[in-house]
């Protein structure tokens, strides 16, 4: 009986769907999980506010970085970390990690509905798990993972009650306002024109486009959700006491710049570059990651079907391609942008599964069978050279990945069930990777914190407000940020900062006369041509780490330092 109950189908994905929650909770308080450098700007932002005690206005000690986005991300952290005194990355991240299993679940809803198959919502849920994009800005104290929840769910809406949402006068309207006014308060009022647009496309196509009827009967719900919508963003400039620094910051500096070329025209930079709009094009398979063959190929199905497309498929082109065009507009461009669309390619993806071709799913098997081969070859390199870092745990996690992708290659009954397992499984490996440099050899001591406790610090920053790292390291002293490209020699950081933190290459030796405080390995992130030569060549650690000094000056020196806050990374 037992074992009859393991082979059915539905067991199966769900034991797949526990080790995607689990693949997304495992290290979710590392220093070095994928993420956004964004990240640490908002946890400044929040620690700030929560130490104002009001929720409002946001409050930051960086220049012209306090209104950068609408306050609902900044609640949620204040509200997770319970006014900061739960301060750690745990506390400051799981709130991510709901809204995006939520996600799945809406996912998992509406592909089942769609198609009456329980198996069909369960590859929908599992593809954008194992989308890259997902694990990578889904997982992180960002507003992504509350932005793409929130702006999906007016289309779940739609879609899942197909006949009656569209048919609803106003409770539909109303509700599809409430939900998108909660996702602008999470990134921004713009979202507005991309949201709007495709509801009055989705509206005229449900009508056949017919104009006359859609003007009698729908033209005013997009308009209604729209009015409700930017009546909750706009409580934010009501309940604001300094609405005008909002206007100033978030409007015009946050907004309006997306359109300032900055360096060239904007149409040579839309055209050539990294910002181009070619670039973007490959937005959506680059979000997939591991999956990007499967998602090229939707989009292929989907042109040789273009007339025998469903209509639920019809109302997600539209959705994907309102998305693209809007957000290619702006001068900055990124597949960051197309975030919000992620959820109907997977939706897009479930749908048309049995109809992708085996050998594209063995390409992503291959894909990941490379990565692994990757991981593996760097853990045992760094094995050679300092030892302990990896045990049997990582090996078997590697072996047991490697045999269901072997499996799922040669065996052609199992190759569309395995591969979202397999790509699952890849990004935990790339995790149990980077676990060993979030204990010992990443992070102070014991009695290093102890330490600095009460005291200021100076840490290295080459982003803004990439002190809050170290500050929820050293909970307890005052951390504060001096730039990188200052170029600052050991004897003028000696002259200028009593105790501070400087990273230096692993032979280097910190400066004579210096109290060593306390030391750490950090991961680089730049590599020039001869060190990424030398790293092939098997010289890993060498180059793929950087040893960082906590160190206090000469107490004769201290006495002449007058370093100040005004100082620091802006």
């Amino acid at each position: 009986m037992l074992s009859r109950i393991v082979a059915t189908p539905v067991t199966r994905y769900l034991v797949a769907l526990l080790l995607a929650v689990f693949v997304y909770l495992y290290g979710l308080d590392g220093l070095h999980i994928p993420r956004n450098g964004d990240e640490e700007v908002y946890a400044h932002i929040t620690r700030m506010t929560a130490q104002s005690g009001e929720w409002l206005p946001l409050q930051s000690s960086l220049e012209n970085m306090r209104n950068t986005k609408p306050p609902l991300v900044f609640w949620q952290g204040i509200a997770s970390t319970n006014w900061g005194s739960d301060w750690d990355w745990w506390h400051l991240r799981y709130p991510s990690v709901i809204y995006t299993l939520l996600t799945a679940l809406l996912l998992f809803l509406l592909a089942k509905r769609l198609t009456g198959k329980v198996e069909t919502g369960f590859v929908a849920a599992l593809t954008y798990l194992a989308f890259f994009s997902t694990y990578r800005y889904g997982r992180p104290f960002l507003v992504n993972p509350g932005e793409v929840f929130w702006l999906f769910l007016p289309f779940f809406t739609l879609l899942y009650w197909r006949t009656s949402s569209f048919d609803s006068r106003l409770s539909i309207p109303l509700l599809l306002g409430v939900e998108i006014g909660i996702g602008l308060l999470y990134k921004s009022f713009a979202l507005l024109a991309p949201i709007g647009l495709i509801l009055v496309w989705w509206y005229l196509h449900q009508r056949r486009y017919q104009w006359r009827e859609f003007f009698v009967h729908d033209a005013f719900k997009p308009v209604l959700a729209g009015g409700i919508a930017l009546g909750l963003f706009a409580l934010w400039f009501a309940f604001d006491p300094d609405p005008q620094s909002v206007w100033r910051e978030f409007v015009v500096g946050e907004n309006a710049s997306k359109f300032d070329a900055r360096s060239g025209s904007y149409w040579g930079q839309f055209f050539w570059g990294g910002s181009s709009v070619w670039a973007l094009m490959l937005g959506y398979p680059l979000n997939a990651g591991l999956l990007a063959f499967p998602v090229a190929a939707v989009f292929v199905l989907a042109y040789r079907r273009r007339h025998y497309l469903s209509e639920e498929e019809r109302l997600v082109w539209i959705w994907m391609a309102v998305l693209f065009v809007v957000f290619a507009i702006p001068s900055q461009r990124t597949a960051r942008y197309l975030l919000e669309a992620m959820p109907g390619v997977a939706l897009l993806c479930a749908l048309n599964w049995h109809r992708i071709p085996r050998w594209v799913f063995v390409l992503s098997l291959v894909a990941c069978g490379a990565v692994l081969g990757l991981f593996g070859w760097l853990a045992n390199s760094l094995e050679n050279e300092v030892g302990g870092l990896y045990g049997f745990g990582y090996w078997l996690l590697m072996s047991v990945t490697v045999v269901l992708g072997l499996l799922a290659i040669f065996i052609k009954t199992w190759t569309r069930g395995l591969v979202n397992v397999v790509a699952l499984l890849t990004l935990l490996g790339l995790a149990a990777f980077l676990r060993p440099f979030d204990g010992a050899l990443g992070t102070y001591g014991a009695e290093a914190k102890q330490y600095v406790q009460g005291k200021t610090v100076w840490v290295p920053c080459n982003f803004r407000a990439h002190f809050e790292g170290p500050n929820i390291m050293l909970k307890g002293a005052q951390v504060y940020g001096y730039q990188e490209n200052w170029g600052l020699s050991m004897e003028q950081m000696v002259e200028r900062y009593p105790l501070f933190a400087v990273r230096l290459p692993l032979q280097a030796k910190p400066c004579d006369g210096c109290k060593v405080v306390g030391q750490r390995l950090e991961i680089r992130s730049r590599h020039n041509s001869d060190e990424l030569h030398a790293m092939l060549g098997g010289n890993v650690y060498q180059h793929l780490f950087e040893r960082e000094w906590l160190l206090e000056s000469p107490q004769e020196v201290r006495i002449k330092q007058t370093n100040t806050q005004q100082e620091g990374c802006r």
